[in-house]
């Protein structure tokens, strides 16, 4: 039986897509390469058509999710304060909190980014200095990027480090107040 000429492609994309979600939902170190490819139905030998590693494979899904992370975040042309403000109010959410394999994958997955390949390390700093470089522009100061961007990143991780949805609300609303008080 032949494939469409683009089975490929799309096989490598529902790899990518499923696999992000299960590292950002369980981490990537502790998914196997077996139960990667079993997510989207196909055998583990298979992975090998479409990655050489599994550390090229986690380089692809940093591409992936930080990319799509800037266009949710980085408004493009048209961003302005206040559009910033509201992505970062959607960030900051009890939604996001809730749902990390559908969300940033800066929090869910930083740590291991940080332990990472410098092949992953290089592919994360490049999307993450297109935000900044976004941000800045929008509140003309890097500094101030930077902090938010931290910020943002580190009370999203600490909410979902709290046991009670009161505590990781306490954290979102805080958060918010330190920005609103920052861009004013």
């Amino acid at each position: 039986m032949r494939y469409a000429a683009d089975h490929k492609d799309q096989t490598r994309e529902k790899l990518l897509e499923s696999s992000a979600a299960i590292a950002k939902h369980g981490g990537f170190s502790a998914s196997g390469v077996a139960g990667l490819m079993k997510a989207i139905g196909l055998t583990g030998g298979a992975f090998y058509s479409h990655f050489s590693s599994k550390d090229e494979l986690f380089a692809a899904i940093v591409r992936r999710e930080l990319s799509h992370s800037l266009r949710r975040l980085g408004g493009g042309a048209e961003a302005s304060r206040a559009q910033l403000q509201r992505c970062l109010a959607r960030y900051l959410s009890m939604a996001h909190v809730e749902r990390p394999d559908s969300g940033c994958a800066i929090p869910s997955l930083g740590a291991e980014i940080a332990r990472a390949e410098p092949a992953v390390r290089e592919e994360a700093e490049r999307w993450l200095r297109e935000l900044h470089l976004v941000w800045s522009e929008v509140l003309g100061d890097a500094q101030l990027a930077w902090a938010l961007i931290a910020q943002c990143v580190g009370a999203l991780l600490l909410a979902r480090m709290m046991a009670s949805a009161e505590s990781q609300e306490e954290v979102l609303t805080a958060s918010h107040g330190f920005i609103e008080k920052t861009l004013g």
